[in-house]
């Protein structure tokens, strides 16, 4: 057993270290992922009800409970987010046709192991992505730029090269308790972010900090909140479950000072997702859950961008993000044999306004709907095989162009997205 502990835990060490060397972006549901593991993103994240694996941790901690066995998930996800954004009007900042973001294709790892230590409890560790956003933008031709008061000759915003980097990892401890009908589950989480700009100093005279504004490296901070979670069956096969992930209070990007609200402040928001589950059959199982973020609770995600406030300062401009509302309906069939079938839809309201486009080409998380598929495929008698894949079509928010010298209604600026994801996974029963 001393054998087994120590391995699992070089694998929690390596996964922890290729999430955090990895240049992931997750902008799904705003910026959060839509699900953590194999089989929750062949699910489009429901299960707030239905916990079969060590990934519940991320969702509803109490369904570790549900497990019969003590288990490893580990998978890794292949992301594929395609961002651009189109200028159409007379004269303006952005320079005029359609500019696409480079950096295709990201790594996203996740870990997750379950361990019973008596037949009504359960405890775990989770090592998984939380969110993410990227784009990068090479240094095209502007005709605006070249001019006082433009730092660069080129550039999205007249700054040469633009873009974002930013990710979120969770490290989850959990414990869950069996009562019977009722199970109850606690996580408390370490989270870790890190984040980069470069390609706005042109914003530098709306700036509290034009010295910490853009181009300056990468910056991170860390904090800690938890994940409350409970299960109940009031009839067999029929479950509700529910989980509510606290507000997580986070240091502050010094280095982006300038340009995050309350002088570099990027707290994480809290969350709470609730589901049904309902087994049709022993083997086939139907999921619907309702997910909340309430990215309003940041003020530099939330704030609009026309705050008459400079950048950085204490409640100034933030990316105008609303709350976003998500649904989600998941099927799973479970074969005799061992193997599984799942399917997956996830719809969530749209955080941007077109009011906020010229921030949010930056950060163009557009994303509302998610198709996913996959299933697993045992090896022995103790592991499987997972896969899921997930497509997400083109979404598009438009608005006006607003410059550092105000709005200029002469011009339509349209963000866009889609993405493409492939998850491959290994699960072994121990």
């Amino acid at each position: 057993m001393k054998k087994v502990l120590l391995t699992q835990l070089k694998v929690c060490v390596a996964i922890g270290a290729l999430s955090l060397g990895a240049n992931n972006a997750m902008a799904t549901e705003g910026y959060f992922a839509n699900g953590a593991g194999a089989r929750a993103k062949a699910l489009a994240g429901a299960g707030a009800a239905d916990a079969r694996d060590a990934t519940a941790i991320v969702v509803n901690p109490a369904g570790l409970a549900d497990l019969k066995d003590s288990e490893i998930d580990i998978s890794v996800s292949l992301f594929n987010p395609n961002r651009s954004y189109t200028v159409t009007g007379g004269p303006g900042f952005l320079p005029a046709g359609t500019t696409n973001s480079g950096s295709k294709v990201f790594p996203i790892p996740n870990f997750a192991l379950a361990y019973r230590v008596s037949p009504t409890d359960v405890v775990g560790l989770s090592i998984s992505g939380n969110g993410g956003l990227n784009t990068n933008y090479g240094p095209v031709t502007n005709p605006a730029c070249g001019t006082a008061p433009f730092p660069a000759p080129d550039g999205t915003y007249c700054g040469g090269p633009a873009g974002v980097n930013m990710m979120q990892m969770f490290v989850s401890a959990a414990y869950a308790h069996d009562f019977g009908p009722l199970k109850i589950g606690i996580s408390p989480i370490l989270a870790y972010q890190r984040f980069t700009a470069r390609g706005v100093l042109a914003f530098g005279g709306v700036s509290s900090d034009p010295t910490a504004l853009s181009d300056n490296g990468y910056d991170s901070s860390t904090g800690f909140g938890a994940r409350f979670g409970v299960e109940l069956a009031p009839t067999p096969g029929f479950r509700i479950g529910g989980a509510y992930q606290t507000k997580m209070s986070m240091g502050q990007f010094k280095k982006y000072a300038g340009l995050f609200a309350d002088q570099g402040g990027f707290d994480i928001p809290s969350t709470w997702q609730v589901g049904v589950a309902a087994d049709v059959t022993p083997q086939f199982t139907l999921m619907a859950d309702y997910r909340r973020i309430n990215y309003s609770e940041v003020p530099s995600v939330g704030n609009p961008s026309s705050v008459m406030l400079p950048f950085g300062s204490t409640d100034g401009p933030g990316f105008g993000w609303k709350d976003v509302e998500a649904w989600k309906f998941g099927a799973e069939y479970r074969m005799r044999g061992g193997g599984a079938v799942r399917v997956g839809y996830a719809h969530n309201t749209q955080p941007i306004s077109g009011s906020d486009v010229t921030l949010n080409v930056l950060a163009p998380g557009v994303i509302q709907d998610h198709f996913t598929a996959g299933g697993s495929i045992p090896v022995g008698s103790r592991s499987s095989f997972e896969v899921a894949a997930m497509y997400a079509p083109t979404a598009k928010v438009s608005g006006i162009e607003v410059t550092p010298m105000g709005p200029n209604p002469g011009r339509t600026i349209e963000i866009q997205m889609n993405q493409f994801e492939f998850t491959l996974g290994w699960k072994l029963k121990l």
